[in-house]
């Protein structure tokens, strides 16, 4: 289906069952989300699925690169990778390509939207308007909570400052970590409450709104696929789609944070288990995440989950203690397969994006915090007036 704009208007790209949807029926609230949906994370998960609470269908506009560029600066992910990103998540019915970065009434209505869904800070263009003033104003916009502790800002910042303060290892492993990442986000200079980004404070509930919470069906074909999953990525969409395809239910092993570090080195994984858990589990064709999987696959984990097939990608496979094969066990019971999802897409090919443009991002972030920050002390004026009156 095309991905470009016709004449002025936007045209849809996905929808869940593949096809454009009609005239919506009377009884059917049709949400409206946008964005640049750069570097997707569970933050932007969690704000469709706040939006897909609040109606039937999430229908997500995603921005040009040409119109990121504009007024954010470079986007780290092409449009296209974009735009399949959020196809994969769970709550999205369809998506669009060409939203406009000031959200109309025409592009809602063009799409058949009840109303307009963001969380609850300011986007604002190059020119410091805010694009969702004329939706507001309409009084079709609604807001949902931003997830705390998480932004694409910091995750830039972590891999640019190559900071490990994110992960622990031995006794401290799971320790909620208070420092700030990096001078991208989190430190002294950061004075924007949007850009800034505050700590993340995992919990159970979060795990339950992510999760599907549905068990195998009798006779149902189980698919184990174990991996580190950091900066959850296309080529990890691709694979797991390749990997839902050889049965009906797919369970995700995430190693923990020292593992990932024993066989990645540097200051890999760039999110930490608790924020890798919720990335995999926002993607549709994921049913189970295991936390802090054995890096080697065991005898009682494939008994434990009745694992029919076992399946790994074209990265290669680093042995434990550089002699132990991971996969040893479902090779030995004939379970093992090979994945090509035809995707060349990594973790470590991201990293390379930011460094080699990090004083573009770097400006990029400087701008959009100088922007917040403004914006911010202008509406807590306001409201000092307001009271005031």
């Amino acid at each position: 289906m095309s991905c470009e704009k016709n004449n002025g208007s936007t045209e849809v790209v996905a929808t869940t069952n593949g096809q454009k949807e009609g005239k919506s029926s009377p009884k059917e609230i049709r949400v409206w989300c946008d964005g640049c949906y750069d570097m997707v994370h569970f933050g932007h998960a969690n704000s469709l699925r706040q939006a897909k609470a609040l109606g039937d269908k999430v229908i997500v506009g995603i921005h040009t690169d040409e119109e990121i560029t504009k007024h954010k600066g470079p986007p780290v992910f092409t449009e296209e990778e974009r735009v399949k990103m959020v196809k994969g998540i769970k709550w999205v019915d369809e998506v669009v390509l060409g939203a406009p970065y000031v959200t109309t009434l025409e592009v809602l209505d063009e799409h058949n939207c009840d109303f307009c869904v963001h969380g609850d800070d300011i986007t604002m263009t190059a020119e410091g308007v805010d694009t969702y003033h004329l939706v507001k104003k309409a009084n079709r916009y609604k807001e949902v909570k931003r997830t705390a502790g998480v932004s694409t800002t910091d995750l830039v910042g972590r891999m640019l400052l190559l900071t490990k303060n994110h992960f622990h290892q031995g006794s401290a492993e799971y320790a909620i970590e208070k420092e700030g990442s990096s001078n991208m986000g989190q430190d002294s200079a950061a004075k924007s409450p949007w850009t800034g980004c505050s700590q993340f404070l995992p919990t159970t509930q979060k795990i339950i709104q992510f999760s599907d919470g549905k068990s195998p069906k009798p006779g149902d074909k189980i698919v184990y696929v174990a991996g580190a999953y950091d900066l959850f990525h296309v080529g990890h969409l691709d694979f797991l789609e390749k990997a839902h395809e050889l049965g009906d239910y797919l369970i995700v092993g995430l190693h923990t944070d020292p593992v990932v570090n024993s066989y990645k080195g540097s200051n890999y994984p760039i999110m930490n288990l608790h924020e890798r858990v919720l990335s995999v589990l926002a993607c549709k064709y994921v049913n189970e995440v295991v936390i802090g999987a054995p890096y080697c696959v065991t005898e009682d984990l494939l008994d434990h989950f009745k694992v029919d097939v076992v399946c790994h990608g074209q990265t290669p496979i680093a042995l434990e203690d550089g002699k132990i094969d991971p996969y040893a066990i479902p090779k030995t019971r004939g379970i093992f397969s090979l994945i090509d999802s035809q995707n060349t897409m990594t973790t470590e090919r991201i990293v390379e994006r930011i460094i080699s443009h990090r004083l573009e991002y770097e400006r990029r972030n400087k701008a959009k915090e100088k922007k917040e920050v403004e914006a911010f002390e202008a509406l807590q004026r306001a409201k000092q007036t307001q009271k005031a009156g």
